[in-house]
């Protein structure tokens, strides 16, 4: 599971890293609303530990931002001192989806995130679509305007996270991570596989879907608001 920390207490950043990267997690920290935003809206993540009270842009903010402006449905475990009725209501009409008061045990902190990630898979559509693009992911049968598209294991991957991401942008690190964990090739392997999955995808086609965005990912959509396809 990834997941992005947003804490701007490093010591319970810390605690919180040493205990989830036991549990096989893959953890991106903010300390900021702004810096946290930024990282949601280029990152695909599983789910949000989300402050309340933040440097920038706090987390009440930060979170219906989130939901209304960019659209983004990652559930949000909201974490704070506050632990009045009054303030988790505020929290849930933020658009979180569920209220962990400090102090907390790390042991709690884990049980909830797992079920709110299960949770969250459990209303996900097994048919991913972008466009005139359709992926199955029980079949893992791929269609672009009616046509099968035959994809190798490691192309299969990738385009499935660019497609639950979309219109978001998937960084080359969390890919790269993807395919070989902790462990990349010193090659650029990413750029191959990605370009025979263009080939599949965009090549036969008019409106190409997969886009680069320059230092930073790749996103798949429709039309390319970042910047031109590369």
């Amino acid at each position: 599971m990834r997941a992005l920390i947003v804490e701007d207490n490093r010591d319970i950043c810390e605690n919180i890293a040493a205990y989830l990267e036991r549990h096989s997690y893959i953890l991106d920290f903010a300390y900021d609303g702004i810096s946290a935003m930024h990282l949601a809206l280029t990152n695909r993540f599983d789910i949000i530990v989300l402050d309340l009270m933040l440097p920038g842009m706090d987390g009440l903010r930060f979170c219906q931002k989130l939901r209304t402006e960019a659209g983004i449905e990652t559930p949000v475990l909201m974490l704070t001192a506050r632990d009045t009725l009054d303030d988790k209501l505020k929290g849930f009409e933020a658009g979180a989806d569920d209220y962990l008061v400090k102090p907390f045990a790390l042991q709690e902190l884990h049980a909830r995130l797992q079920a709110l990630y299960k949770r969250g898979h459990r209303k996900t559509d097994s048919v991913l679509r972008v466009g005139d693009l359709t992926m199955n992911k029980s079949t893992l049968q791929v269609h672009r305007a009616g046509r099968h598209v035959d994809l190798s294991p490691a192309c299969m991957k990738l385009l499935q996270r660019l497609m639950e991401a979309a219109p978001s942008v998937v960084s080359r690190e969390e890919l790269e991570t993807l395919l070989w964990a902790d462990e990349p090739p010193d090659s650029d392997a990413l750029r191959s596989h990605l370009y025979k999955l263009r080939q599949a995808i965009d090549r036969p086609f008019d409106n190409p879907l997969i886009h680069t965005v320059h230092r930073i990912g790749y996103r798949i959509a429709e039309n390319n608001i970042t910047e031109a396809s590369q």
